[in-house]
């Protein structure tokens, strides 16, 4: 959106690059490679072309809430049990330039691998999912996430629960027993076997999880036996995220041990529920970077987690995107929930987010709204030594890990211990 790759052709060429594929500009630069009309569209078939070649099974993971936490988790169970012959999704490469490059990176000594897909536009899931060539699909959830262009949640819920039609006649769909659209990815998974989750009731995959100092124990029971580990992240939707995993893991044929093992030893990425414990000023605080991304579904998960940690609290909220004409009404939502969970403290950043402020103290919402990151950061700053907890969290677009980084350096405490909270969040996928 901001270059145009086709100028580097020479650089890359002088860097020593053997092969381009592009629209026009091979022979000027003096690479060798192919010219097509699209080369987004050349990569996904190269890439398509590339995993027909191998037998290995692959699980593919989408979703409105979740997907990239499931897909870590996935991949640390897949590491557990195959090592380096696991392949993984890195990063958040899920669109359609960023699952073709995982799938290029397919090579013979691979085993089993997980990649994810997401959307927000019509039709992607369904595309990515040709593509991949799946062998075991989940749809993790189908919540209010790209509504500027996806409309409503059930459009959200058939798109997403696209990826099932992608399964062989032997492929495993997998999706949330408790889920209203359960019946919408049953029915999508046609012939194919299925594989369910929940935190309770009737599902193949069930699990509970106690509160245990600095983690969550889980226990879960699924078709070929029991599991317990614990499980370091925030918030106990993740508890529901890493269910998801288990079945997943369970129809490729994953042993229990390497599950649980996988699921022990699973770290969060930064931005993704990340709890750490940080000193400022003499103040121990707990600090949740939850910046990677939001939507109005997650946002609400988010002020739960917080909800349940050490007050004061504070929440430090950006802007939603995609949100479409309900923007202002899912704004309100966040902050009239805030203020109902006793919420301390609500900073603001954005156009949309004055929403937010004004349902969650309309006498304050000037004072405590910004429009640029550097009043925001100040005014956390001086806020950080009323405080015992703080949660950040925005659209991608807000670039809110700059929050998480202003306090990180103000850290005056040698170690960083993760701290998580014992929220029931069983209903929030």
């Amino acid at each position: 959106e901001k270059f145009d790759a086709h100028d580097f052709l020479p650089q890359a060429a002088a860097q020593g690059a053997v092969a381009a594929l592009a629209t026009h500009g091979l022979a000027a630069a003096g690479l060798p490679g192919l010219e097509v009309a699209d080369t987004r569209l050349a990569l996904g078939q190269l890439a398509a072309a590339w995993r027909s070649q191998f037998e290995v099974p692959l699980i593919a993971v989408t979703g409105s809430n979740g997907k990239t936490t499931v897909t870590q988790m996935v991949a640390s169970i897949l590491r557990a049990w195959k090592s380096t012959q696991a392949l993984a999704t890195e990063g958040n490469f899920n669109n359609d330039i960023g699952v073709p490059l995982t799938l290029l990176r397919l090579r013979a000594s691979h085993a089993v691998g997980v990649v994810e897909l997401g959307m927000n536009h019509p039709g992607e899931i369904a595309y990515l999912a040709k593509l991949v060539q799946p062998t075991v699909a989940l749809v993790n959830n189908a919540q209010r996430e790209h509504l500027e262009f996806m409309q409503t949640v059930d459009a959200v819920a058939h798109e997403n629960g696209s990826v099932l039609q992608a399964l062989p006649a032997q492929g495993t769909a997998v999706f949330p027993a408790d889920d209203s659209y359960s019946p919408v990815w049953r029915q999508l998974a046609g012939k194919c076997n299925v594989m369910t989750f929940a935190a309770s009731g009737d599902a193949d995959v069930v699990g509970t999880a106690d509160w245990a100092q600095d983690h969550w124990q889980v226990s879960a029971t699924t078709p070929v036996g029991s599991l317990g580990f614990p499980l370091y992240i925030a918030g106990r939707h993740n508890v529901k995220n890493a269910l998801a995993a288990v079945a997943c893991a369970v129809a490729v044929g994953t042993p229990l041990t390497a599950i649980a093992q996988g699921l022990g030893e699973f770290v969060p990425v930064k931005g993704r529920s990340r709890a750490l414990s940080v000193r400022v000023r003499g103040q121990q605080i707990t600090l949740v970077d939850d910046t990677y991304n939001a939507n109005p579904d997650s946002m609400q998960a988010a002020i739960e987690v917080l909800a349940e940690l050490p007050a004061p609290r504070m929440l430090v909220m950006g802007d939603m995107g995609e949100v479409g004409d309900q923007g202002p009404q899912f704004h309100e939502e966040a902050g009239a929930l805030a203020r109902l969970r006793g919420i301390h403290t609500l900073l603001t950043l954005g156009e949309q987010s004055v929403h937010a402020q004004r349902a969650f103290d309309a006498a304050a919402g000037s004072e405590r709204h910004f429009h640029d990151m550097a009043s925001l950061v100040a005014a956390v700053q001086a806020a950080l030594p009323g405080v015992q907890s703080v949660l950040v969290k925005g659209s991608r677009f807000m670039k809110m890990e700059l929050v998480i980084d202003a306090i990180e350096q103000a850290d005056d405490a040698a170690a960083r211990l993760p701290t998580l909270p014992p929220k029931d969040l069983s209903h929030v996928a």
